[in-house]
C-alpha cells in the first residue's frame, strides 16, 4: 500500500470537500496515468491530492457550476489577484454586521468567483446551499469570520504553482468533459448525491439525474477507461439513494468519513459512510472481492 501524506493545501473549503478521504481515494489510482479528470471538481481534493503526489502527468477540472470553475481560473491563473481581492473583501467585514449578507445579496447578481469564495469560506460549517433559483441562500457563521487572507493567499499560489502548465479547465456538462479520456487516463466522480439533490436542503447549484449518470458509467465501461465514484452511502440509520445497479461494472465499497458534519449541525452525532465504485480492473488494497456481481466491503 502506498504511504499517503495527509493534504495539506485547499484553497477552497466547503462541507463535502473530498480533503480527508483523498489519501484513501487515491490509493486506488494506477501507476502511469497520462490525464485525471475530476468533472464534478468542487474543490478538486483529488486532483491537488494526486498533483502533490505526481501520481498523473495532467488534469482536468471540470464543474457544471460555471463560477466555480473561474474561481479555479483565478486560483491558478491569477492567485494574487485573486488574495488582494479576497483580502479586501474579508477585511470589509470587520467594521459592518451586514456585511456577509451584502456580499451575499451581490453575489447572486453578478456571480463573482470572488464572493463565492468568500460566502464558502465563511458560511455555517462551510455548509454551502442554494435555491431552485441557483442563489446562494446559506447564513453566515457568527462564531468565525472565515478563512484567513493570509491562509488564501498561501494555498492559492502553492495550488497555482502545482498546477499551472498541467491542467485543463472545463465548464459544463461532466460527460462532455471526460469525452476524451482513454484506458490511459483516470476519472474520479463525486456528483450531487440522489440523497441531497432535491428538496429543500439543497446542497448543489445543479443536479444529476440517476440515469444520466447510470448510462455514462456504461459508456466508461465500454471505453474501459478506469474511474472511481463516490455516490450516496449512509449518515447514521438514515440512507442516501439506492446502490447502483449490478449492470455498473465496479466493485461497490463504504469509505467511512467519520462524523457527519450536517449531523453535528442537526444536533445529533453520526459516522457518515461513502459508497465508493471502483471500476473492475483497478487495484483494490487488501480486498477479495467477487468478479461478477459487486459486493459492498468496508475500506479503511
Amino acid at each position: 500500500m502506498r504511504n499517503m501524506k495527509p493534504l495539506s493545501i485547499q484553497p477552497i473549503p466547503y462541507q463535502g470537500s473530498k480533503r480527508s478521504l483523498a489519501p484513501r481515494i487515491c490509493q486506488l489510482i494506477p501507476d502511469g496515468v497520462e490525464t485525471l479528470y475530476e468533472p464534478f471538481a468542487g474543490s478538486a481534493a483529488i486532483t491537488i491530492y494526486a498533483a502533490t503526489h505526481s501520481q498523473a502527468e495532467r488534469f482536468v477540472i471540470g464543474d457544471s457550476f460555471g463560477v466555480l470553475i473561474d474561481l479555479w481560473e483565478m486560483i491558478i491563473q491569477r492567485p494574487s489577484e485573486l488574495s488582494e481581492r479576497y483580502n479586501e473583501v474579508w477585511h470589509a467585514q470587520l467594521d459592518n454586521p451586514h456585511h456577509f449578507n451584502e456580499v451575499r445579496s451581490a453575489y447572486n447578481d453578478k456571480a463573482d468567483p470572488v464572493q463565492l469564495l468568500y460566502l464558502v469560506a465563511r458560511c455555517v460549517k462551510n455548509a454551502v446551499r442554494f435555491n431552485k433559483h441557483g442563489h446562494f441562500t446559506q447564513s453566515a457563521d457568527k462564531r468565525r469570520t472565515g478563512m484567513k487572507p493570509d491562509k488564501v493567499a498561501r494555498t492559492a499560489h502553492a495550488v497555482s504553482k502545482l498546477l499551472k502548465g498541467r491542467v485543463e479547465l472545463y465548464k459544463g456538462d461532466f460527460e462532455a468533459c471526460i469525452h476524451n479520456a482513454r484506458p490511459s487516463d483516470f476519472v474520479y466522480m463525486d456528483p450531487p448525491y440522489q440523497g441531497t439533490s432535491y428538496g429543500p436542503d439543497k446542497r448543489y447549484a445543479a443536479q444529476l439525474e440517476r440515469d444520466t449518470l447510470i448510462e455514462a458509467l456504461h459508456r466508461l465501461d465500454t471505453r474501459d477507461v478506469p474511474y472511481v465514484l463516490s455516490y450516496d452511502g449512509r449518515t447514521g440509520d438514515k440512507t442516501y439513494g439506492d446502490p447502483l445497479p449490478n449492470s455498473i461494472s465496479a466493485h461497490l465499497l463504504e469509505i467511512s468519513a467519520g462524523r457527519s458534519s450536517q449531523a453535528t449541525l442537526n444536533g445529533s452525532d453520526a459516522v457518515t459512510v461513502e459508497s465508493l465504485y471502483v471500476s473492475h480492473g483497478l487495484e483494490i488494497f487488501d480486498m477479495e472481492l467477487p468478479q461478477k456481481e459487486p459486493k459492498t466491503r468496508l475500506f479503511a
